[in-house]
């Protein structure tokens, strides 16, 4: 009974925090370029974003600076706020809008599990290549820039994701060589 209730009470804890980065997000998507990082109290540090291809067949990368994150949620959570703004050159966003990190952990096998926003799964449009160039432009930002994340397992709003549009499956890691 008290498993029940712990359950309850982390769904609950989710749910509220996913509303709450979900209205941030579109508050600093409304108040139009975001202010420039304070590069006097962090390092600036350059990360490989990956997006689809204007032609969808495959994915572009791009070259970005961001603010030097000092723990692991904040990393992952800058990568993939700027997935979710889109490339400033050439290629498209094929993260769903909305997407943001509720809860990111490692462990010391290298198995990354990243808990994303229910945006993630909710605002999923797409057949069997968008739902690929999706998953791909995720594994290949993370492993491109936290080489420590051999595996990574998808989880959104705090459940398992079996699949984000009924092609892939997600409830399994995903190892990251396998996303070249």
């Amino acid at each position: 009974m008290k498993s029940r209730w712990a359950v309850i009470g982390l769904a609950v804890i989710a749910v509220l925090a996913s509303l709450v980065s979900y209205g941030l997000h579109q508050r600093s998507r409304t108040a139009g370029t975001a202010a420039p990082a304070d590069s006097g109290r962090a390092g600036v540090k350059t990360v490989r974003l990956y997006f689809g291809a204007v032609s969808g067949d495959s994915l572009v990368s791009e070259a970005r600076e961001m603010a030097e994150a000092s723990t692991l949620h904040e990393r992952v959570a800058g990568l993939v706020a700027e997935l979710d703004l889109g490339p400033r050159g050439r290629g498209v966003a094929v993260l769903p809008a909305g997407t943001s990190v509720l809860h990111v952990y490692l462990d010391d096998h290298g198995l990354m599990t990243l808990d994303l926003s229910g945006a993630f799964r909710q605002r999923f449009r797409g057949g069997s290549s968008t739902e690929y160039l999706a998953i791909a432009s995720l594994v290949r930002t993370l492993s491109a820039n936290l080489p420590e994340a051999k595996r990574v397992l998808l989880v959104c709003a705090g459940r398992p994701t079996p699949t984000l549009g009924g092609h892939l499956p997600l409830d399994r890691p995903l190892d990251v060589a396998d996303w070249p």
